[in-house]
């Protein structure tokens, strides 16, 4: 088996903006797996806010050992972003080895396009207006928020965009006043979700408040040992393949957070449509898909994936799977 780690850089669209900060680009890592003349591929998003970065990720990967079998990666890499990108292109690999669809192997149904949200980059309330009427075609709006003064963007996208879905994404950003007194505005406004609204290691706030609007776990949920964590204070989960590993951990979440009564997101990172691939058999039948990276991107993979009117595709087998 040999693996080959590169970094490659997507220009976006626009300027992206959530609380944490801005970006121009999308830097991601791509991995190539080889094995018996056959070749399987991954990327993944290294994050700083998980103490991830591109060099720290490629060490992780490139002190692998020889050879392992994707069930081996489990116990030999963290979740996180080094083993996405491995246990992605591993899949990829099997199913070329075997001349199957990574679906066949995992035993699920042949997936279909899933509706997906379109993220809105946090800015002035002008400005998010703006991009909310260009975009107001689409069914499911997503908007970046986390801010003291988030009731005038909210208002502004809802004005924007009246007969769209919206679902929001504070990032960590607010506190518990801030989402108690903003909670009936977003009843109000139509808001159908709320992601992340404290930060992960404040969240026992939320035990015993009133969530009138569902709150989703992004930042406090990665992988199955998240959901003990998550009792009484959250109704959704946000499963990214960045957050869980790859795809067999996230597989392996979703199963159990559906048992658990909770329902789930499937989102990502900014990257491109290799990072999407596996994540839209993982959000087949879901309550909310958010995986609009690639439609944030100025350029993407040569195969990039379908988008259209009845959402995002699985992808082609030149891209992945």
């Amino acid at each position: 088996m040999r693996i080959t780690v590169t970094r490659d850089v997507f220009k976006l669209a626009q300027v992206f903006t959530i609380s944490r900060g801005s970006r121009t680009e999308a830097k991601v890592l791509t991995v190539k797996v080889e094995q018996g003349g056959f070749s399987g591929w991954g990327e993944c998003v290294p994050y700083a806010r998980y103490d991830e970065t591109l060099e720290s990720v490629t060490a992780e990967i490139e002190g692998l050992p020889a050879e392992f079998s994707r069930v081996e990666l489990q116990s030999l890499l963290p979740a996180g972003a080094a083993r996405n990108a491995v246990d992605c292109a591993l899949w990829d690999l099997e199913a070329k080895q075997a001349g199957k669809r990574v679906w066949e192997l995992a035993g699920l149904p042949a997936p279909g396009p899933e509706i997906t949200a379109y993220t809105l980059s946090l800015d002035t309330p002008e400005k998010m207006q703006a991009q909310a009427a260009e975009n107001a075609f689409r069914p499911l709006l997503k908007i970046k928020l986390g801010t003291p003064d988030d009731m005038p963007r909210l208002e502004a996208v809802r004005a924007g965009a009246p007969k769209a879905r919206i679902i929001i994404d504070a990032n960590e950003g607010w506190s518990a006043e801030v989402y108690a007194e903003l909670a009936p505005h977003l009843m109000r406004l139509g808001v159908e979700l709320v992601e992340q609204p404290l930060p992960a290691g404040e969240d026992e706030a939320l035990i015993g408040m009133d969530r009138p609007v569902p709150v989703c776990a992004d930042e406090s949920c990665h992988d199955r040992t998240s959901l003990p964590k998550l009792v009484g204070k959250y109704d959704v989960v946000n499963i990214k393949l960045d957050k869980t590993g790859g795809l067999t951990e996230a597989l392996q979440l979703r199963a159990e957070a559906l048992a658990a009564g909770y329902q789930v997101m499937v989102g990502c990172m900014v990257g491109s449509s290799l990072a999407m691939a596996p994540a839209t058999l993982l959000a087949q039948d879901v309550s909310v898909t958010d995986l609009d990276g690639p439609l944030l991107l100025a350029e993407d993979r040569e195969v990039p994936l379908q988008f259209d009117e009845d959402g995002v595709h699985p992808p082609a087998p030149a891209l992945w799977g």
